[in-house]
């Protein structure tokens, strides 16, 4: 199994800023309508912005798949903000979403907190809101790092 995509290099503090500074251009977040709008050492806040391509669930709501990678690469975002030398990225180990209300509206915010970094592990709190601040889903992401 590759540890990335081919021709990147490896991620590290020193090379983890083109993820951010791309975020929003990545062809899946572009056509999800994802946004990066902060980042800092265990926290991230990225905004759903919906558009014709957003797919949508019972009601107009947006799909809880799409609710999901909200929530994934927010978590992520949220580590990798911290990353630290000698730390290497294996990826989402686990990921535990609650579904709380249809999410509506034309924003969807999510933002995620690193709970405890460890040598493997980092478990992350998130939280999905609408555009009238209603909480729509909270979520349990673990982030794993390779030993």
């Amino acid at each position: 199994m590759a540890d990335q995509s081919p021709g990147l290099p490896p991620l590290t503090p020193a090379t983890i800023q083109p993820f951010f500074d791309n975020f929003s251009e990545m062809a899946f977040h572009k056509y999800l309508g994802m946004q990066l709008v902060e980042y800092r050492d265990g926290y991230a806040r990225v905004e759903l912005h919906r558009t014709e391509h957003t797919p949508t669930g019972i009601g107009g709501s947006v799909h809880g798949g799409a609710l999901a990678t909200l929530v994934d690469m927010t978590a992520v975002t949220s580590v990798l903000a911290g990353l630290r030398e000698g730390e290497h990225p294996a990826g989402t180990a686990d990921i535990q979403l609650t579904y709380l209300r249809q999410t509506k509206g034309e924003t969807v915010t999510c933002e995620a907190h690193v709970l405890k970094r460890g040598k493997q592990l980092a478990p992350v709190e998130v939280k999905v809101t609408d555009d009238e601040g209603r909480l729509c889903c909270s979520a349990r992401v673990l982030y794993a790092f390779r030993a």
